[in-house]
């Protein structure tokens, strides 16, 4: 088990009320849907004023955004991308992850039609976002099945992917099968998806919880406390889906019956909430500097603590 250190102390930009509730500025990656449910429903059932905290919930403008109000100041933790969070460690950024939102990667290569097997794409147009980790779950699913990336063409479509599959300007994307496969399925498109987890890569924790050294090391009761408010929040999610539902189409503006969807596949993923799993990220660093996304192995006590 990792092990988290630092001592309890006060956090500056924290707010506390005079309950003694203090207030955490939670950074999202995306814009809300089914992958926070967690975080809505705690803060609609009380479970984060229960452990003494007060969340204030951030949407990003864009995916990096997160990480960028972490370091900037103006968040206290954030849901970021584990490659993205080890990328921003090899660039000098202490940021350090503490807890898991999903236990499993949820990019996949989503393919048009009936698809039997990955090396099916040669001669392919796949649609990629421009992100070195698109690259990588490509190149894992084709390798795993006697394939390579020099027999697909890869086209550069940043994060259109529903539309343009739909269109037909590529035959194939990297996307996530827990957002853009159900898009894709609602909307009547015939796919084929090939999850990386099962397809080369091992399973580990696509979203983690992230905070600053700084902010760990001053205040780890408040990172303990926020974790423990998700993680109640996660459970009531998992007992009760239909009121997870609406509170995430609420804040995402999105239509229910898409929010359900997302839930139903992205339910087993939330098992067991917010637990860091060390063989799990053991196999992730092997992955990411196999495949190309790191330059080297991350150094894993710092780069994750457990509360």
């Amino acid at each position: 088990m990792i092990v988290l250190a630092g001592a309890l102390a006060a956090v500056t930009g924290c707010g506390t009320d005079p309950a003694g509730v203090r207030s955490v500025r939670l950074a999202l990656d995306f814009q809300p849907n089914a992958v926070h449910a967690g975080i809505y429903t705690a803060i609609r059932d009380g479970a984060d004023e229960r452990h003494g905290v007060d969340l204030e919930v951030r949407p990003p403008a864009a995916s990096t955004d997160s990480i960028k109000l972490l370091t900037a100041g103006r968040a206290d933790l954030a849901v970021v991308d584990i490659h993205d969070l080890a990328l921003a460690r090899e660039r000098g950024q202490d940021l350090v992850g503490v807890g898991a939102l999903v236990q499993r990667p949820l990019a996949a290569v989503i393919a048009r039609g009936d698809l039997k097997r990955p090396r099916g794409l040669a001669g392919a147009r796949v649609g990629v976002t421009g992100l070195p980790s698109d690259d990588a779950v490509l190149r894992a699913v084709l390798e795993h099945d006697g394939a390579s990336l020099g027999d697909v063409r890869r086209v550069t479509i940043g994060f259109s992917a529903v539309p343009s599959l739909i269109a037909g300007r590529v035959d194939a994307v990297v996307a996530f099968w827990n957002a853009e496969g159900v898009s894709l399925r609602l909307r009547g498109v015939d796919t084929t998806e090939f999850r990386v987890d099962r397809y080369g890569a091992p399973r580990y924790p696509e979203l983690v919880v992230a905070t600053t050294r700084a902010t760990l090391d001053r205040d780890p009761e408040l990172v303990r406390d926020t974790l423990a408010a998700l993680r109640d929040g996660t459970r009531e999610v998992l007992s009760n889906p239909p009121k997870a539902v609406d509170e995430v189409g609420k804040a995402s503006g999105e239509d229910e019956h898409v929010v359900r969807a997302q839930l139903e596949a992205l339910a087993p993923a939330l098992r067991p909430p917010l637990r860091l799993n060390r063989g799990a990220l053991e196999a992730w660093a092997r992955f990411d500097v196999r495949f190309g996304i790191l330059a080297r192995p991350p150094d894993l006590d710092r780069a994750f603590a457990t509360p």
